[in-house]
């Protein structure tokens, strides 16, 4: 990560208001955040301006430092599937993904089909989710206001269903080690059948709204552009590279869960600059809504069965052993208060986030816990290409650069 060094590429504050400098600069330095309600949570920009024109851009981060990495180094395996929640808030079960499939990798654990299938369905109703926060904040950044409220509508219902089968709305934690935490509910696949037979024509709605609105278009189209090349310098993945016209998707080049099992198209545009952004988002919430019907068609077909692997090393005996067996009884104790112990080694697992590529990279000791684990959060690594995109932009536009760019704080700060 490159960041701009603010003591060589942006002015001290104080030679804007030392008289013994004045009149000696053309531009003026001012600080947007961390507290701006338009940087998408605790980011610190120091702008430097010339007029209205944005000279040059130094993100500051790190106001939002949790020590998420180092925490989850102190809980067993399990126990740290509820930090990942907490990274990237607005795709918690996404980063559970990413985090137990570099477990399980490590562990050498085979899922069972319907856990995995299970798992595909949630994290595509996540990145509707997730994109909906997207493009409701992103819209009142300027100023319409009627698709912050048609976007968390939809919004609402989804969360219903994270309720619904892990008893919490965001920090759901539902993914773990060798499968699901419990069972999917019965009234599941009626649920989450009504919400994707509506969510077609709501995704018409906000297009109807913004896709050919004529003020929308002027602060768009044009704005914030980045080509391929550039964006593949900075390390640009996500929505944001795919706006360039680079057709990359972890669920297409590099498949997980079965991906390669589903049909769907990756959304691409040429012109990189928010508007395509914009456009590639809202294909990429239609292309959800269909493999998470694909999902939801093979969890009907299948019928009830297992949620997590057979495997004992990692998974608890089912509570009708444990009620006539002392060995499960003592098996399931250990689990949950030694933990499991992988074999030395270490275990990367990437996927396609809401936000590009997330990784998750664990080093075991041979412990219950993980010596090491890394995140490359697309949220940090993105948040790089800000200043090449804004410079010679207005500051009026800078906002709607951020919203383009959908940075999650906590993922970025870790």
């Amino acid at each position: 990560m490159t960041f701009i060094d603010h003591s060589l590429s942006v002015p001290s504050p104080h030679s804007i208001t030392d008289p013994a400098l004045a009149g000696k600069t053309n531009t003026m330095v001012l600080n947007m955040g961390p507290h701006h309600p338009s940087t998408h949570g605790v980011l610190r920009l120091v702008v430097e301006l010339d007029g209205e024109t944005v000279v040059n851009v130094a993100p500051d981060v790190g106001f939002l430092h949790t020590g998420i990495e180092k925490n989850m180094e102190f809980k067993t395996y399990q126990q740290a599937v509820v930090m990942t929640d907490r990274t990237d808030y607005l795709a918690p079960l996404s980063n559970n993904l990413s985090y137990v499939l570099a477990v399980e990798k490590l562990m050498g654990v085979d899922i069972p089909e319907r856990p995995t299938v299970a798992r595909v369905l949630l994290v595509e109703l996540q990145r509707i989710s997730s994109h909906l926060v997207w493009l409701s904040s992103h819209a009142l950044d300027l100023a319409a206001m009627s698709v912050f409220l048609y976007g968390f509508r939809e919004r609402e219902q989804i969360l219903d269903i994270f309720e619904m089968v892990s008893g919490a709305r965001m920090m759901t934690s539902y993914f773990r080690v060798g499968g699901l935490a419990y069972d999917l509910p019965s009234d599941f696949l009626p649920t989450v059948k009504a919400l994707l037979d509506i969510m077609p024509s709501r995704i018409d709605e906000y297009e109807s709204l913004l896709t050919n609105n004529i003020i929308w278009q002027e602060r768009t189209m044009g704005v914030g552009a980045i080509d391929s090349a550039a964006a593949i310098q900075y390390g640009l993945t996500g929505p944001g590279l795919r706006a360039t016209g680079v057709a990359w998707d972890l669920r297409k080049d590099m498949p997980y869960c079965g991906y390669e099992t589903y049909d769907f198209n990756v959304p691409i545009a040429k012109n990189g600059d928010i508007y395509d952004r914009y456009l590639v988002r809202m294909a990429e919430m239609r292309e959800s809504v269909s493999i998470a019907r694909q999902a939801w068609q093979r969890l009907k077909d299948m019928g009830p069965g297992v949620f997590q692997t057979s495997n004992r090393k990692v998974a608890p005996p089912p509570k009708s052993e444990i009620t006539h067996s002392m060995e499960s009884l003592i098996h399931h104790f250990k689990l949950w208060t030694e933990g499991f112990k992988p074999p030395r080694g270490d275990a990367l697992a990437a996927i396609e986030s809401p936000r590009g590529e997330l990784a998750t990279y664990i080093v075991s000791d041979g412990g219950p816990k993980p010596y090491r684990v890394h995140m490359r959060a697309p949220s940090f690594i993105n948040l790089q290409s800000l200043p090449h995109m804004a410079k010679g932009q207005l500051m009026a536009d800078l906002v709607a650069l951020i919203a383009s760019l959908d940075p999650v704080l906590g993922e970025v700060d870790r």
